[in-house]
């Protein structure tokens, strides 16, 4: 990495620059960067921010002022540094980065050139070895939630992960975790110990608010609480390192929150805006400006500047209250058909998923005036246990589950953003049919209604030389009351669970009625008369992504 990097015109020291906050975990890291960027944008800094995967564009992966880069942007920076990297090969570097390299040292450029305050960089896999792992002296680390994920790249253990997680730990840079089993977490307390990190555990959400209003989340889900207490930590650390803050800003210590002798990691204090803020006072602030308590106890600032005053957001409510973060525990409202739309992919994840879900939709009350139909909308990739995350969602009571690939459209010239050039759609599609046995297994095992056999791999796709694409045609005719289905693509999922029902969702003239195979009518009757049509879309970020791309289309321009 370093090499590529050099020869991209860096150094590593450059680096240093961008006042970088970098956070890995297994589940909820992409959430924690996302609430602790909208917290320091808050203040009137200029953020940047770097994560993955992308859901529609790759332009999503880079990020300015919580903004995705423009086309223009994206196209100048990436023929920048893909010039510099090709001029510079030779017989001994003649290779160049693989494609998250690249970005990542594309993202460096971006925020050097655009000159950030600050860079949230979102570790991509693991950490020890992540590329990004080649910053050396972040301003502050943090470690979200651990669990078992990419078992082939981290190892099939938690504490193996947990190893491969702590390797972003740089000595005497101050890293946080969110509270974790107590083997993983020793193995994080050994790493931090082994190079010098002073490392602490978050307290939980519910020691910022004694004596105050629960605080409000722009992202839904309990297990959200955990990445917004990492955020605050992050955010405040990230603060006080960069002089941001005044002497006695943040600094008070809420009752109950004592720092404990007896934790293997030691707990980080509870903190909450001081008298100072609440008063009005002014104090010092970071970038050449000077900071200007507005006396709400909401904790409203102004900066000021040299462009004049700004408003900003203090800690903790504002931030975290409009904190957006698409694809994960979000809700959209189209007519009748309610999506519940997240990317949870590991069994932690699932379950979160799950405890959201029965929360934000089976606990609603039935429609006084017709029925309401559930659907499962899933897909898995990767070495992922499907069987595992299918049990899970179990508890939900689906009427259907519906499988497809994570293409949008299976045609001649699919979306390149959207692209996984290492998949085959005969592959992906067979990996459906296979979570569609699971779920018939399992309902079958649950006790659920009689289900058909489901669909055999061999004959599975037919050309259709009027549509240019490839259809899902079973071996034999089937029952039309199947309660699961396999789609080729996202696209005939969406026109089969929404009936023309959706405002919102527009799909081609050429494929409006028309259902790649004869199981498609299952079920059509109950979705066009339901009064609510509730789908809950998990299981893959890319199979969120290709949903999002066709609900609303604005996310493609």
């Amino acid at each position: 990495m370093r090499g590529f990097l050099e020869r991209s015109g860096l150094r590593v020291e450059d680096l240093d620059r961008l006042n970088i906050i970098h956070v890995t975990g297994t589940k909820g890291k992409g959430s924690a960067c996302a609430f602790t960027e909208r917290i320091l944008r808050g203040y009137g800094l200029r953020t940047g921010f770097y994560s993955s995967p992308h859901l529609v564009q790759v332009r999503e992966r880079i990020r300015i002022n919580g903004q995705p880069l423009s086309k223009e942007l994206f196209s100048k920076y990436f023929w920048l540094v893909y010039r510099r990297l090709r001029g510079s090969k030779d017989e001994a570097q003649a290779n160049m980065p693989a494609y998250f390299r690249f970005l990542t040292i594309m993202a460096f450029h971006v925020f050097l050139q655009e000159k950030v305050d600050l860079a949230v960089v979102e570790v991509g896999i693991g950490g020890a070895f992540d590329c990004t792992n080649i910053i050396r002296t972040p301003v502050v680390c943090g470690v979200s939630s651990l669990g078992i994920d990419h078992t082939s790249i981290l190892g099939d253990t938690v504490e193996k992960i947990a190893w491969q997680k702590g390797g972003i730990f740089k000595p005497g840079v101050p890293a946080f975790t969110v509270p974790q089993p107590e083997q993983p977490l020793e193995v994080l307390r050994d790493r931090a110990r082994e190079c010098g990190c002073p490392l602490y555990l978050c307290p939980e959400l519910d020691a910022f608010e004694a004596g105050m209003r629960v605080l409000e989340l722009g992202l839904a889900g309990s297990h959200q609480r955990s990445n917004a207490a990492l955020a605050l930590q992050l955010s405040r650390t990230w603060l006080q390192r960069r002089g941001y803050e005044g002497s006695d800003v943040l600094q008070d210590v809420l009752p109950g929150a004592e720092l404990s002798a007896q934790r293997s990691v030691p707990l980080a204090p509870t903190f909450c805006p001081s008298d100072a803020m609440i008063q009005g006072a002014v104090r010092a602030g970071g970038g050449g400006g000077a900071v200007l308590d507005c006396g709400s106890p909401c904790g409203a600032i102004l900066v000021l500047g040299v462009a004049g005053p700004r408003h900003a957001l203090c800690l903790p409510p504002p931030g975290l209250r409009d904190t957006e973060w698409p694809g994960r525990t979000q809700v959209l409202q189209h007519g009748p058909v309610t999506w519940y739309i997240d990317g949870a992919h590991t069994t932690s994840s699932i379950q979160a998923c799950v405890r959201w879900f029965r929360q934000a939709a089976l606990n609603e009350d039935k429609p006084q005036d017709g029925s309401e139909v559930r659907v499962l909308l899933f897909n898995a990739t990767g070495d992922r246990d499907t069987a595992a995350l299918l049990k899970l969602l179990l508890p939900c009571h689906f009427d259907y589950a519906v499988f497809c690939p994570n293409f949008t459209e299976v045609s001649v010239a699919p979306n390149a953003d959207q692209q996984n050039f290492n998949v085959t759609l005969e592959n992906a599609l067979t990996r459906c049919v296979e979570n569609q046995k699971t779920w018939t297994r399992l309902m079958e095992e649950k006790g659920g209604p009689w289900l058909p056999a489901p669909l055999e791999v061999g004959g599975l796709l037919q050309p259709d030389p009027l549509r240019g694409a490839l259809l899902l045609v079973p071996p034999a005719e089937r029952p039309l009351n199947s309660t699961s289905l396999v789609f080729p693509c996202i696209s005939h999922a969406l026109q089969w669970i929404t009936q023309g029902r959706d405002p919102h969702l527009s799909l081609p003239a050429s494929k409006v009625g028309a259902h790649p195979h004869p199981v498609a009518t299952s079920g059509a009757v109950l979705l066009q008369e339901a009064a609510a049509i509730r789908v809950l879309v998990t299981g893959s970020l890319h199979l969120v992504g290709g949903v999002l791309k066709l609900l609303d289309p604005t996310l493609s321009q």
